[in-house]
């Protein structure tokens, strides 16, 4: 890739940004790294770094993108004004002359979502498309990744799901996707819903668990009185409470899915299940292994 056309890449120190930013510099691709922390920046063959303090910080979000082509835009921490910073990032990338935005969404981003977060992703997705500059969405449902996380320590993993099932993915196989769509714009306004190529329930999630971990993991269906309640100590502000309670949410209204090869499609490589990622990362569950 030409330096006119370098991809710009943020959150390159996050779990999703990171994997992309080593993906692309394996195979020769010319990228900026936007960090917050450049002491965190990763160091990696062709990359430039750059730092910017936020998305609305658009004095140094605009000298970070000056002079790329592409930009693959994670959506930014969760907070009550997020929208209004990914359009302040996305408003400083056109003046910047970004030609492209690769745009991590969510599944089913919607105005009337039942997961919150998700109607956030619609308005940034609507905010990018008035914007003019060409695009790409990458839809993926819940990270596969969270599932172990969303387990406490007394093995019970509770939300009001009820028995709704998702087709949850890791994100590694987001990366994977995210890697092959920045360096080709064979994939200009697209929207890809990015799932796993199984649809599970909470229960089987909590069986698979079970069966890997060594110990009894089980899913408790909440209603939606209980959920508020039983979140009520962990000190979050509303809207993030909020988010977490509408993402089971979702999964019973079974807006998690449906299972597809999509991963294969792009990539051609199979996205993981959740056992055979627990397999291959047994850090994610080593909390929840058994005591003595």
């Amino acid at each position: 890739m030409s330096k006119s056309h370098v991809v710009a890449i943020t959150g390159a120190t996050g779990e999703i940004g990171r994997r992309v930013a080593r993906n692309l510099a394996e195979r020769g691709i010319a990228q900026r790294l936007i960090v917050r922390d450049q002491e965190r920046a990763p160091h990696l063959p062709n990359s430039e770094i750059a730092v910017a303090s936020s998305y609305s910080d658009k004095t140094s979000m605009r000298r970070a993108l000056t002079g790329t082509h592409t930009l693959f835009l994670v959506s930014g921490r969760e907070s009550a004004d997020r929208v209004q910073h990914h359009v302040d990032a996305i408003d400083t990338a056109v003046a910047a002359g970004v030609q492209r935005i690769v745009y991590l969404s969510f599944i089913g981003a919607a105005s009337n979502a039942t997961f919150t977060l998700a109607r956030q992703h619609y308005l940034t997705e609507q905010h990018i498309r008035s914007s003019g500059v060409r695009f790409t969405f990458l839809r993926p449902a819940l990270y596969l990744d969270s599932i172990p996380r969303y387990v406490g320590e007394d093995g019970a993993l509770r939300g009001p799901a009820d028995g709704g099932s998702g087709a949850f993915i890791a994100r590694d196989d987001i990366a994977g996707v995210a890697s092959v769509v920045l360096p080709s714009e064979d994939h200009d306004g697209e929207t890809y819903n990015l799932t796993g190529r199984e649809e599970l329930t909470l229960t089987q999630c909590a069986e698979q668990l079970s069966r890997v971990v060594g110990r009894t993991i089980i899913f408790q269906d909440e209603t939606l009185e209980e959920a508020w309640r039983s979140r009520s100590g962990y000190g979050a502000p509303h809207f993030e409470k909020e988010g977490w309670i509408t993402s089971y949410l979702a999964i019973a209204a079974g807006e998690m899915g449906p299972a597809s090869d999509i991963v294969y499609r792009l990539t051609g490589q199979d996205a993981l299940t959740l056992e055979e990622y627990l397999r291959l990362y047994p850090d994610s569950y080593r909390r929840l292994l058994p005591q003595g």
